[in-house]
């Protein structure tokens, strides 16, 4: 076990430890990503990683599946969850969209890489 964690950031407690990717402290249930395994995780790759709804690392070209029915403005219905978007292509977007693509139906849009799940 490691003597070097950090305190939670929630409740200052020193008995915080590790479960996988996260740190996690018993007192208050608080779950955090460590700052030095992102950095860490940046630093040896130098390419900014997409991830998706589940922790997927998404890449150009992948196919995706929407997990969550979205509103799209304009149109009187939304994109219904369970919608496969192929051939996405990632973007360093605004607002936290990340995926551009296009939508059968649709057309051409940007989504959030929160809201879909690898296919």
């Amino acid at each position: 076990m490691s003597e070097n964690l950090p305190p939670c950031p929630k409740c200052s407690s020193e008995y915080t430890y590790e479960m996988n990717a996260l740190m996690v402290c018993p007192e208050c249930g608080n779950e955090w990503v460590s700052a030095e395994g992102t950095a860490d995780d940046a630093s040896s790759s130098g390419e900014r990683v997409v991830k998706d709804a589940v922790g997927n690392v998404l890449s150009d070209g992948d196919t995706v599946t929407v997990v969550k029915a979205l509103k799209v403005k304009g149109s009187p219905s939304g994109i219904k969850a369970g919608t496969k978007v192929r051939n996405i292509r990632l973007i360093d977007g605004v607002d936290g969209h990340d995926i551009d693509c296009r939508i059968e139906g649709f057309g051409a849009m940007q989504l959030k890489s929160s809201v879909v799940k690898k296919a």
